[in-house]
């Protein structure tokens, strides 16, 4: 097995390895691998009795513990356990009634409860205002039951453990287009979608000609209004925009009207779908020749070989969380192949990632898996069968049956990426260098690895120009640097949007279904300069776009690098925050808790803005009242001070008292593992109770009219969460990156992307 990073280990011991009632480790990783990979070759049962289920397994170990391959996050997790739920991201239809926009809701809460995604079109739903006929009154419009989604999605954990990720689309020519573009203006309501506008070709015909475009009732399909095509392209752009019409199918299936896609919209799905993902590692994927790396092709399609099959199977074992998404996987046997580690894999080539080399370089590496992933699909269809859907699928015009509708798609690889130590997806990495605060206020400098041994080689290397190199964001100003190195070195924003755009067409070419990327921009980039690449990207054929501009958000605090460029804005300081007052009126709950120490009275009490005050008192007992009560103070102040409670709930929970653990043994009545996770468990119950009945006041809410959002108020992509780019990780304190349409915490792991 090839040794794993320090990094690398924390994040599988927090959140994939397995542990016990009393939240002990019980499996390391080797055993989670092993774990996996038997679980998973089991699946060649189900077509040959006989099969040589452990040889495979060991094939399926060897691809992962060498980390040529790495399949998504709930794989690893829960593959060989009883949930045994697989897939990261389902697609849930919503349709014009109540009963059907519950239904819906009802089954999202389920799939987050397994640990998937859900993505929605909201493009049913009747525009706001428009009669309800059933009792004539008006109806409410997407917007608003976005917001009941929303609430759902807060009440409910992902996986037990974390909040899910949604991502709602709704198609331009929806009357209610321009309330969804800006329905994210007030950041502190729907912080759990993405949002995604479906392009129409007439609509991007009607912006190029500067016309207006038809408003459609999505009932009846008669046109209700017009609107100029420009004005609404130009409304806000930072949303996420899913290309729809024939090409987001991919090469799978015919048409199908309201289309859906995953989370971070790399993968278009129908209704019911879900995705089963893996990701190959390009940068294991070299080897040195006289002195020099290039790619090794052979063992790269070894392993696409092997992916395509481990994918296969986990379609056949997985568990699925409702029977309608069981029946529709089954039946078009959808798989996404995808990348990490290309940067990584361009460093060690000597290729810029700007440039026409590393253009091609993209270009022919993205051919040659997605042939192989055809040929090894179309192989797999000789033994087991051509996917259901088959015959009414456009594959069905080639003659040659294929086992998957669709072999590769190109996600955001977050954790995984972590756990091989390679850059994530397709994109440019982030920094080279950054500082992490290590204890008694020291600054021990992160350098990436192949930099690191090529700065020692060239002979520039010291901790001291790897801590200016981390303030500077970039090499480009940094003298000591050769100019061949920082031609080779560079970083997300030393590209400039047109080759992010260029790059993940190259990809795109050669990928069944999506790509998920971030095009990162300057902070003083313009509306046209944003248009532009949107533009570009219709133009050179992207499924979908996302961008970033760096610093768009006020909340925004940490950046890679902390000088004052010549002619750019003060770099924002971190500025105290005061916590609102307390209100004169609340409500509550007080629980008992039995602890080691004995009773533990806590009581929570919120308002209409939140949950604003923790009381926790010890009984007679004794215990540590002092710490008991300065850390109600703290979670209250922090509470009150706009912090997200489930970012203190996260923080609580699973913290272990050796007292408690010990007396847990032989007392039923303890069901926690300290003071702190006791009270993170009433929090969690509270705030379970406030989304509840926030969730039955939303179904009424009034949309109040909204203005033409200026481009300096945002400019990006959600993760599907509160957390942004830039700002400290919610778990560790870490800053947060943007990429891959999803935001991560290279530091510890924490990510909505698997």
């Amino acid at each position: 097995m090839t040794r794993l990073s320090k990094n690398a280990v924390t994040v599988l011991e927090r959140r994939y390895l397995a542990r016990n009632e009393a939240s002990e480790l019980i499996e390391t990783p080797e055993g989670m691998f092993r774990r996996v990979a038997d679980a998973i070759a089991a699946g060649d049962k189900a077509y040959a009795p006989d099969a040589d289920v452990a040889a495979l397994s060991d094939k399926f170990y060897e691809i992962m513990t060498e980390l040529l391959f790495m399949p998504n996050s709930p794989t690893l997790m829960n593959a060989g356990k009883p949930l045994g739920q697989l897939s990261a991201c389902f697609v849930l239809p919503v349709a014009d009634s109540m009963p059907e926009i519950f239904e819906a809701v009802k089954n999202a809460a389920l799939i987050h409860k397994s640990g998937g995604g859900t993505g929605f079109s909201f493009s049913r739903l009747r525009a706001s205002g428009a009669t309800v006929r059933s009792t004539g009154g008006v109806a409410s419009g997407p917007i608003s039951f976005m917001k009941v989604f929303n609430a759902a999605t807060e009440a409910v954990k992902q996986g037990g453990t974390r909040r899910g990720a949604n991502m709602g689309i709704l198609r331009v020519d929806h009357p209610d287009i321009v309330d969804f573009i800006q329905c994210k203006k007030d950041t502190s309501e729907i912080t759990n979608f993405n949002i995604s506008v479906g392009l129409t070709e007439k609509f991007m015909e009607a912006v190029e000609r500067n016309e207006e475009y038809d408003l459609i009732d999505p009932r009846d399909k008669t046109v209700v209004a017009r609107r100029n095509a420009r004005e609404v392209f130009d409304l806000k752009p930072g949303s996420e925009l899913l290309m729809l019409g024939d090409e987001t199918q991919g090469i799978a299936l015919q048409k199908v009207e309201n289309a859906l896609a995953n989370p971070c919209g790399e993968q278009p799905l129908l209704p019911y779908e879900s995705c089963n993902l893996g990701s190959l590692n390009l940068a294991r994927m070299l080897r040195e020749k006289d002195g020099a790396y290039e790619i090794d092709y052979a063992l790269l399609g070894e392993t696409v070989d092997a992916a395509v099959h481990f994918l296969d199977n986990v379609i056949e074992v997985n568990k699925y969380p409702l029977p309608q998404i069981e029946e529709m996987t089954l039946a078009t046997r959808k798989i996404g192949l995808g990348v990490m580690g290309f940067a990584d894999m361009l460093y060690r080539l000597g290729i810029p990632y700007n440039s026409e080399e590393g253009i091609q370089t993209a270009n022919d590496i993205m051919s040659f898996i997605n042939e192989r992933a055809h040929a090894a699909s179309i192989a797999l269809a000789e033994k087991r069968g051509a996917f259901p859907l088959y015959e009414k699928s456009t594959l069905a015009a080639g003659g040659k049956p294929y086992r998957n509708a669709t072999c590769t798609t190109i996600a955001p690889t977050g954790t995984i990426s972590i756990i091989c130590g390679a850059s994530s997806g397709v994109e440019p990495l982030f920094a080279l260098s950054f500082v992490r605060n290590v204890m008694d206020d020291d600054e021990l400098p992160q350098v990436d690895p192949y930099f690191a041994e090529v700065a020692k080689r060239e002979g520039f290397y010291s901790d001291t120009l790897m801590r200016r190199i981390a303030k500077e964001g970039t090499l480009a100003h940094i003298d000591e640097v050769p100019e061949h190195v920082k031609r080779v070195f560079v970083t997300a924003h030393d590209i400039s949007p047109k080759y992010h755009i260029r790059m993940q067409s190259a990809f795109q070419r050669h990928t069944d279904n999506a790509v998920s990327k971030t095009v990162n921009f300057r902070h003083e980039a313009t509306r046209e300069e944003v248009a532009e690449v949107f533009t570009l990207a219709y133009k050179l054929g992207c499924k979908g776009v996302t961008i970033y501009r760096d610093g768009s958000r006020s909340g925004q605090v940490l950046y890679v690098g902390d000088k004052k460029k010549e002619g750019a804005e003060e770099a924002p300081i971190v500025r105290a925050v005061t916590p609102r007052p307390r209100p004169e009126i609340t409500r509550g709950i007080t629980e008992k808790v039995v602890i080691g120490c004995g009773n533990l009275y806590v009581t929570v009490n919120y308002d209409d803005e939140g949950i604003c005050e923790v009381f926790a008192n010890l009984g007679r007992a004794g215990g540590c009242p002092s710490q008991s009560e300065a850390a109600s103070r703290l979670i209250s102040t922090a509470l009150r001070s706009g912090m997200d409670v489930n970012a203190v709930i996260e923080q609580l929970k699973g913290i272990r008292c050796l007292s408690t653990v010990r007396q847990r043994a032989t007392n039923p009545n303890i069901k926690v593992l300290s003071c702190p996770d006791a009270i993170g468990k009433v929090l969690e119950k509270v705030a379970k109770i406030k989304a509840q009945e926030d969730a039955e006041r939303l179904h009424s809410a009034v949309i109040p009219p909204i203005e033409k959002e200026p481009l300096t108020d945002g400019c990006e992509i959600m993760d599907g969460t509160s957390a942004r780019a830039g700002t400290p990780c919610p778990e560790c304190g870490s800053k947060l990156e943007h990429e891959g349409g999803c935001v991560i915490c290279r530091a510890c792991g924490y990510s909505k992307c698997g």
